[in-house]
């Protein structure tokens, strides 16, 4: 009898963990616009898109098997407002800045749009492959990512720090060796992994204990271990920290920016799409759209004047 009450109890509070990360990651309809300069809350359910009509000068870019098949498969990454994640988990309604922008391009470019849900670390592989002709999921534009693959960017984000709220014995992190003797958390097969792995080093050429590396395929899993102190600071998005960190129940403390990166829609090295996507991009930009949906997520401050192909990683 006592086995089977302890039993019940540990299910219900392991229940409760995947709800308590995706609250603390915005999966409420209602989304605080404190990730930038955006202003009020925004709703997450709000159309900037259905509206838009097709340019034929973009659609003219996209090669002609494109353009008979009317059609793209996206390998696209789900986890923490405001990029991507899910209004509802029963629904699975999308939503997020790579939601919007996708079915934006796709608006101009008079496409339809085939969207699977990836993990993260799945999506560049999988273009070489052919599984996906388009993948999105917050990539950032780096020096090592532009040896394989091809970018068109819409937004400018990166690389930053959290904590819990209640630690204070850490302060802004400008440079990686006041990590030293720490242990780190974040996304696998992401920059911010790839980053801290390669460049561990600094620690011991301090003479200071490395730091450890913990990264992790799901948001709230990482959340988690934040919280429960398994992970003592969170590398992952500038606009995702901000806004974690500006919802009450995450608990969070954002220790600000590390290091500024281009994020742009991700294709096959050499791939004739790039043009299309860059003219869709831009001409989002140039109609108003572009503000209005930085400005429903409340990251207006990642903006960027032109869309790229392929820009070099910022220094």
């Amino acid at each position: 009898m006592r086995t089977t009450t302890v039993r019940r109890r540990l299910l219900a509070a392991t229940a409760l963990l995947p709800v308590l990360a995706l609250a603390a990651c915005g999966s409420d309809p209602k989304i605080a616009g404190a990730a930038g300069t955006g202003g009020p809350a925004a709703s997450a359910t709000e159309d900037v898109v259905s509206g838009l009509a097709r340019s034929e000068a973009a659609a003219a870019l996209l090669p002609e098997e494109v353009r008979r098949a009317g059609a793209l498969k996206f390998g696209s990454s789900f986890g923490a407002a405001p990029t991507a994640f899910y209004v509802d988990q029963v629904g699975k309604k999308p939503a997020g800045i790579d939601v919007d922008f996708t079915d934006a391009v796709a608006k101009v470019l008079g496409l339809t749009v085939e969207r699977q849900e990836a993990a993260f670390e799945t999506i560049l592989p999988a273009l070489d492959s052919g599984k996906f002709d388009v993948g999105t999921g917050n990539f950032g534009v780096t020096t090592a990512r532009l040896k394989t693959i091809d970018f068109v960017t819409y937004i400018d984000d990166g690389q930053g720090f959290a904590v819990k709220k209640d630690n204070t014995a850490i302060q802004p992190i400008t440079d990686l060796v006041q990590l030293c003797g720490l242990t780190v958390g974040t996304g696998a097969g992401t920059t911010f992994e790839t980053t801290l792995n390669s460049r561990r080093n600094v620690c011991t050429d301090a003479g200071k204990k490395p730091y450890e590396v913990k990264a992790f395929s799901e948001s709230g899993a990482l959340l988690t271990s934040l919280r429960q102190g398994r992970v003592d600071v969170e590398m992952s998005t500038i606009n995702g920290l901000r806004h974690q960190a500006s919802q009450e129940a995450s608990g969070l403390r954002f220790l600000g920016e590390f290091h500024r990166l281009d994020v742009g829609f991700a294709f096959k090295k050499g791939s004739k799409l790039t043009p299309a996507f860059q003219a869709a991009v831009n001409q989002l930009i140039k109609d108003g759209t572009y503000e209005r949906i930085l400005r429903k997520w409340g990251v207006t401050d990642s903006a960027i004047k032109e869309s790229q192909i392929s820009p070099p990683e910022h220094a």
